[in-house]
């Protein structure tokens, strides 16, 4: 996927990194970073520093990771007092917001599902340096200046600790030309938290991607019946975080 050239002025750190390789955006969040495919194999992010992550510590996610599950391999990191960058390896596959994706829903969530189960099975809690507990996420949130409701002050009960990605949603996900999940991406916030946090939003996200209707054929993929309660409660506190 890719979004329009005309709309996306290239960074001079961007086309020094690039180092004369061809340069395609192809995503752009909401803090106005964008990533950029280079055709030699590489994803540029760049962007302006923001409160919530910094790629420096996704650099050191990915780092942690990448023995363990399909991520980027981390080639490069940096930063100056306004902006930061992040050079990591391609990875083969699509994402799953991508229009071939989008056209086959079905395939799709199964997919994302099942990737996400992989995720926290396959990455060990007890050796994790980094959180991503409602804590964590809370006073986060305050260091942006976002007031949480006390109602998300108290989750509830813990079911299963897991490493949550931290972003699962839909398009963080890569799926292969079979229409098996093949690697994840965007884990600036990767860290231990309940695995609801993580289900919540990726079947929330389902909505978004693919229209309504998808959310319980994610969980089941997954592989877990549907908690209505944490559902509810990590949903809120990612929308008011």
């Amino acid at each position: 996927m890719s979004i329009p050239a005309e709309d996306v002025v290239v960074p001079p750190r961007v086309r020094l990194l690039a180092g004369g390789t061809r340069l395609v955006p192809v995503w752009r969040n909401d803090y106005g970073g964008v990533t950029f495919r280079t055709d030699d194999g590489r994803y540029i992010k760049h962007g302006p520093r923001n409160a919530e992550s910094s790629f420096a510590g996704e650099a050191e996610r990915l780092d942690w990771a990448v023995a363990r599950i399909a991520v980027p391999r981390v080639l490069e990191v940096g930063g100056d007092d306004t902006h930061e960058w992040l050079v990591t390896t391609a990875l083969p596959g699509l994402s799953a917001v991508d229009p071939r994706w989008v056209a086959d829903p079905a395939t799709a969530v199964r997919a994302v599902g099942e990737g996400l189960r992989a995720l926290h099975d396959a990455l060990p809690v007890a050796d994790c340096p980094f959180d991503w507990g409602v804590a964590g996420r809370i006073a986060n949130a305050a260091g942006r200046g976002i007031r949480v409701p006390d109602a998300l002050r108290e989750p509830p009960p813990v079911d299963r600790l897991v490493v949550c990605h931290g972003d699962a949603c839909c398009p963080n996900t890569l799926i292969g030309d079979d229409g098996r999940w093949v690697a994840h991406v965007d884990l600036g916030t990767l860290g231990v938290a309940d695995r609801w946090a993580d289900i919540a939003v990726a079947s929330m996200s389902t909505a978004w991607n693919y229209g309504e209707g998808w959310e319980d054929a994610l969980i089941e993929a997954y592989g877990v019946a549907p908690d209505r309660e944490r559902l509810s409660y990590y949903r809120d506190l990612w929308n008011a975080t």
